[in-house]
């Protein structure tokens, strides 16, 4: 299928149009995606067409939701769906492919009862009724480990996570469930984001909160990159430095955060979880996700944290209310820090991607889509030396390409616009998530080029490139499909940031059993080969490539 390309034609003909032009009619069912499916626990081959890459060796690794009822009870959540792991492996251009459910506790005791005996994010477990009234209390606080949400790496192991203090350590050529992990065994936080970030010599840095008596607290997390013994999984781990949340009852939600050479960036977003609510959800008889607010009236905070000494930035960087899960870089140039992220105008979307809604076909499922806020990728520009003597009320960015402003209010706060990332004709596309970039070469340095999925539907409906260069779009799309975030994998002794592939897992709601791995030239976005499963699959979210020799 050949990409489509931005044309400056169509701008000249007006047919760029602004974010309205999202809106969507007509948009197909994608309940298929969104259905549980069977696990495949051994290698199956695929069926090549194209050409794979010869020198790709190693296994792409996708983590997502497979499971969403037990017996008669069903969860309400997308999130709340029971983690399948899948493996892509790609040697000699051939692939096999096979998947398995997480053993987690979750998994296993809602198995064994073949019911829902363990809430999830969206969904509230109802009381085991051959429970005595004690054992029925305590039941209600029990922690989620159904860790479903990505792939990561400490010390050279891999692990499942979600957003609580368990991760699963897995074995990534089997798949198989090694061992339940316990953040809060090693520091004292009661959970971390799914993506943390990783210095070149293997450092690692996440973020958890910690609550206790006197409110909640962010934590900044470093685990380092060495093992003391063969056993070791988090040894090591500490806490760089806390941030007071400005309500310390109502923090903010996160999913992940930035970081540049020097800075970790925590966005403190008016995505606000109401602590007592959440605390008394089950005793309520609600769910937790009933905890979770948007509050446009605040501004989003960026935390500045010096990555070596932990010390927080006495300087606020503050702009207009906006939500985001996902950043797509962030560097130092020139005396500024420059953070690019994908964001929305609200904060609504994660309280929408109920099961329900996402089962939904006609003008219903229309109007869920067209009342979310589309993503756009965004840089903000954050000036490093404010001092007493910087001037106020003028604009800071003297970098005379980038069109954001900065404009310091008072010695510890600064107001901060964006940039688009983009030019009209990602509207066009739906806007962009799942945002991607060659990691190994320009995370946290300056960067040309990066990836995702254009949404156009709830679910991601094409693969982008975006040049910032000159901010121009590359696209592959094939109507009816839909294609996972997109993973780059650098050819051997690369010398252009691009020179390689992309890797996304393609799903068709409309065929059964036609999931294909689909291999793009990252540079020309021209397909390459794809290999076609022979099952169906349930539309993840995040995954990685680990290499093999």
């Amino acid at each position: 299928m050949p990409s489509e390309k931005s044309s400056s034609a169509d701008e000249a003909n007006g047919k760029a149009k602004e974010p309205v032009s999202t809106l969507q009619k007509g948009l197909e069912t994608i309940a298929p995606l969104v259905r549980s499916v069977e696990e495949t626990p051994e290698p199956i081959p695929t069926t090549v067409q194209g050409t794979i890459p010869s020198w790709i060796n190693g296994n792409l690794l996708r983590n997502g939701p497979g499971k969403f009822e037990f017996g008669n009870t069903h969860y309400n959540h997308w999130f709340d769906g029971m983690a399948m792991l899948h493996r892509f492996r790609i040697e000699s251009g051939q692939v096999t492919y096979m998947s398995r459910f997480l053993q987690s506790d979750a998994y296993k005791k809602n198995r064994d009862r073949d019911r829902i005996v363990m809430s999830e994010f969206g969904t509230l477990a109802m009381p085991d009724p051959c429970k005595n009234f004690f054992q029925r209390f305590l039941s209600r606080f029990e922690m989620i480990d159904n860790a479903s949400v990505s792939f990561v790496k400490y010390k050279g192991d891999y692990y499942v996570s979600t957003e609580t203090n368990f991760m699963h350590r897995v074995n990534p050529e089997s798949l198989e469930t090694v061992e339940k992990v316990d953040w809060s065994k090693f520091i004292a936080v009661n959970g971390t984001t799914a993506h943390p970030h990783y210095d070149p010599d293997g450092t690692s840095f996440n973020m958890g909160n910690s609550y206790g008596s006197k409110g909640a607290l962010y934590n900044i997390i470093r685990v380092p990159p060495e093992k003391t013994d063969g056993k070791d999984t988090l040894q090591g781990a500490k806490i760089l430095c806390s941030i007071v949340p400005a309500n310390k009852s109502h923090p903010s939600y996160y999913h992940s955060f930035a970081m540049s050479e020097n800075y970790v960036v925590f966005i403190e977003q008016p995505i606000k979880m109401d602590l007592l609510k959440i605390v008394t959800c089950k005793l309520r008889g609600k769910a937790l996700s009933e905890g979770i607010y948007w509050d446009p009236k605040q501004d989003t905070v960026f935390h500045l944290v010096d990555k070596h000494t932990g010390k927080v930035s006495s300087v606020k960087y503050h702009t207009k209310a906006i939500s985001t899960f996902h950043q797509i870089n962030a560097f130092e140039e020139d005396g500024f820090l420059m953070l690019d992220m994908c964001c929305a105008d609200d904060g609504q979307a994660i309280n929408n991607y109920l099961i329900q809604n996402l089962r939904k076909s006609g003008d219903a499922l229309d109007k869920v889509y067209n009342t979310l806020s589309r993503p756009y990728p965004r840089r903000f520009v954050l000036p490093l030396q404010v001092t007493n003597e910087t001037p106020t009320g003028q604009n800071l960015n003297t970098r005379s390409s980038s069109e954001a402003t900065c404009v310091k209010i008072s010695n510890e706060k600064v107001f901060c616009q964006h940039e688009d990332l983009h030019g009209d004709d990602l509207h066009q596309y739906g806007g962009l998530e799942f945002p991607q970039i060659n990691y190994a070469r320009v995370n946290a340095r300056p960067y040309r080029y990066f990836y995702g999925c254009g949404f156009r539907h709830l679910v991601g409906d094409s693969l982008l490139k975006m040049d910032l260069k000159d901010k121009t779009l590359k696209v592959w799309y094939q109507k009816g499909f839909y294609p996972s975030e997109p993973v780059f994998v650098p050819s051997p002794g690369a010398e252009e940031e691009d020179d390689g592939v992309i890797l996304s897992v393609v799903l068709t709601p409309s065929q059964d059993k036609a999931t294909f791995l689909l291999v793009l030239d990252a540079r020309t976005f021209e397909e390459l080969g794809r290999a076609s499963v022979p099952v169906n699959m349930a539309y993840g979210f995040h995954g990685t490539f680990n290499l093999t020799v």
